[in-house]
Parts: structure tokens; sequence; C-alpha cells
């Protein structure tokens, strides 16, 4: 290929907005792989947080001496620990022993721990709507560097008095560019935007179930 049109060398001599486009696009990407990594590391520890509580908790079936084992600072408890903190602090307050403040109790601990649960799945979700706009505005501003570049292209012809390939190629060829790199931020954000998004949603899933199964044990 000749140098003259290779991908760095058409880069470089773009106009100043399909630079800036590519640019941006460029940070664009980057902030979503930041966000992509990060996010996809919490998504890991909230599941295995999962399993382990899961396993010891079926283990004891003593809430009692479940409660006891974890922290007692909210801050260092994992976030299966402060779903089932709440519910347990929640059942637990002085009642009677007739079963219609059983139930009561039972209640305010389900909606506590749906509540806290509501609360982490917020945080799991959290940023995930920036990915989903990288995904769906990078493809439009990659094409108006193209849009531009090639009409900044056709209007540089005007002053030839003979357009051939060799003249109008390397204009199309850097307007395209600013195209490609929006694909290339896009791509990847919309196929991790849902594989990420459809993971938390497996994980509000079990908090769910958690929640339910422990709404059972406390109604006994």
């Amino acid at each position: 290929m000749d140098n003259s049109l290779s991908i760095f060398s058409l880069i470089l001599n773009a106009g100043i907005v399909v630079q800036v486009v590519m640019l941006i696009l460029v940070l664009m990407s980057i902030y979503s792989w930041t966000l992509i990594l990060s996010k996809r590391q919490m998504l890991i520890n909230a599941k295995k947080d999962i399993k382990v509580f899961n396993n010891q908790f079926d283990i004891d079936l003593n809430i009692k001496k479940s409660y006891k084992n974890i922290p007692n600072i909210n801050i260092n408890r994992t976030r299966m620990q402060r779903i089932f903190a709440i519910g347990y602090e929640e059942f637990s307050h002085p009642k009677t022993n007739d079963d219609e403040d059983n139930l009561l109790n039972s209640e305010r601990a389900y909606r506590a721990m749906n509540t806290t649960a509501n609360s982490e799945i917020d945080q799991l979700d959290s940023s995930l709507s920036v990915l989903a706009m990288i995904a769906s505005s990078s493809p439009y501003i990659g094409l108006f560097g193209t849009v531009w570049g090639i009409m900044h292209s056709f209007i540089g012809l005007a002053s030839v008095k003979q357009a051939t390939i060799a003249i109008v190629a390397p204009g199309i060829a850097e307007a395209l560019i600013a195209t490609a790199f929006g694909l290339f931020a896009a791509i990847p954000a919309t196929i991790f935007y849902n594989r990420l998004s459809n993971r938390v949603n497996d994980i509000a899933n079990k908090y769910s179930a958690f929640i339910e199964q422990l709404f059972v044990i406390f109604q006994r």
C-alpha cells in the first residue's frame, strides 16, 4: 500500500473537524472499555458473594447464628450480608409472642430487604446507561465526521479542472475513517451493555429469591 494512503497518514492529514470527531470517539471508546472492565469485575464479585453466602446460609439454616457471623459495621458487609442483616434487624425488634405481631415484623423485614436489594441493584446498574449512550451515539458522531469530510472534499474539487480518482480517493478515505472510529466505539459498547444488563437482571432475580426464602423463614 502506498504510504501516502496509509491509515495513519490519512488520520494526520484529515481536516480539523474530522480529527476532533475521531478524538472524541477514541475518548468515548477508552471510557467505555474502562467502564466495561470495572463493571464486569463488580458483577463477578456480586455473583460470587451470592454463591458464598447461600452456601453458608444453607449449611447453618440458623438465622441468629448467621447474623452473628457477619461484621457489625455495615460498610464491611457484602451485598448479601447487608440484605440479610437489615431483614433480621427489622424482624428482631421487640415483639410479643402472638402470631399477628410476628407477621407484621415479617412484612416489615420483607419491605426493608427489598428496599436494600433495590439499592444494591441500582449500584450495580449505575453507569450502564452511559454505556448505552455511547453505543447509540458513536455511529452518528462518526457519520457526522464522514459527511463533513466528504462535503469538504467535494468543495475542494470545485477548484480542480479535472477530477480523478487519485484526487478524490484520499479525501473520501479520510472521511470514512471517522465512521470506522464510530463503529469501533459502538460495537463493543453495544455487546457488553446487553451482556452486563442481563447479568444485573440475573443477580436481581437471585436477590429476590433469597428475600422470598428468608420471608418464609421469618413467618415460621
